[in-house]
């Protein structure tokens, strides 16, 4: 009960306040947060330089240096675009967060085919979720992992949802595909977290270390033949991002083992590599070592 208490004064007294400031205020604050968490308290410094530097060894220390600083001032202003999105308006959404060919995704649509879509923590995720489903003519699902928070976990699912993305539980995505066979959807994956199990991962080399990726995407795709399209998010300025859709398969059932997680993984680390300071460096996505007995596959395209 307290600790409800204590999230809603949060909410209400402090996250409200902040997120109804305008956007040129708020990365008045993005600049101030840089200061401390680069400057100052070196926030989770030794696993974001420690990322950079594995993922980039042939780049000079001053290179690595240059996109570690660069994570740190764009990582700061997602946090402040996190914020804001608890109050921007479906007007706001649409002029920061713009849809390259939605058409891509559409044609599935009139082919009365549901589409799952992969996609990385690359640039605005939490912008992008909340403007998907207005892009799409599909319903748009997102899978996501609750927060322990259930005070947090409500606001959150809401406030990705205003606008009519709906989300489910990781544990529910089984049922939701079984449920929603005869809807037309867009399901949509974040690959890129670090899998809970690493026997079930697919092991591949990604930024220049061996990876354990989910699997999920394709398996999913696979067992229903749904087609797999990965959006890439770019940043065009400050607070304004287009989205680029591009298709990974249209025909799962006929790929080999691995070729799905493979393609929509080199896509991503294809985004990475040309801009790296936009990737969230800032988890353990390396935390776990591959077992002996599982070997290291390829896809060459």
């Amino acid at each position: 009960m307290l600790n409800k208490l204590l999230s809603a004064l949060l909410y209400y007294l402090v996250i409200l306040p902040v997120s109804s400031l305008p956007f040129f205020l708020l990365y008045r604050i993005s600049d101030v947060l840089f200061f401390i968490f680069y400057y100052l308290i070196r926030y989770r410094r030794k696993v974001i330089h420690g990322n950079i530097c594995r993922s980039f060894p042939d780049r000079s220390s001053k290179e690595q240096e240059k996109i570690t600083r660069d994570f740190y001032s764009h990582f700061c202003d997602i946090i402040v675009e996190s914020l804001k999105i608890f109050t921007i308006s479906r007007e706001q959404v649409r002029e920061r967060m713009k849809f390259e060919n939605p058409e891509l995704i559409n044609r599935y649509f009139e082919q009365g085919r549901s589409v799952i879509l992969a996609g990385g923590h690359y640039n605005n995720w939490e912008l992008f979720a909340v403007a998907i489903d207005e892009a799409i003519r599909h319903k748009s699902i997102a899978i996501y992992k609750p927060l322990s928070n259930s005070f947090f976990d409500e606001k959150m699912r809401k406030t990705r949802g205003k606008y009519g993305l709906h989300m489910i539980p990781i544990k529910e995505v089984k049922k939701e595909f079984e449920e929603r066979k005869q809807e037309l959807t867009t399901m949509i994956f974040g690959t890129d977290q670090s899998p809970g199990n690493v026997n079930k991962a697919y092991w591949m080399h990604f930024l220049n270390q061996e990876t354990a990726v989910l699997f999920g995407t394709e398996r999913f795709a696979v067992e229903y033949n749904y087609p797999v399209v990965y959006g890439c998010i770019h940043k065009v300025s400050r607070g304004h991002y287009r989205v680029e859709f591009k298709v990974v398969t249209d025909d799962p059932a006929s790929t080999a083992y691995g070729e799905i997680t493979s393609r929509h993984t080199r896509l991503l680390e294809e985004d990475i590599l040309r801009k790296p300071e936009f990737w969230l460096w800032s988890h353990r996505r390396w935390k776990k070592k591959r077992p002996a007995h599982i070997e290291i596959r390829e896809h060459v395209y």
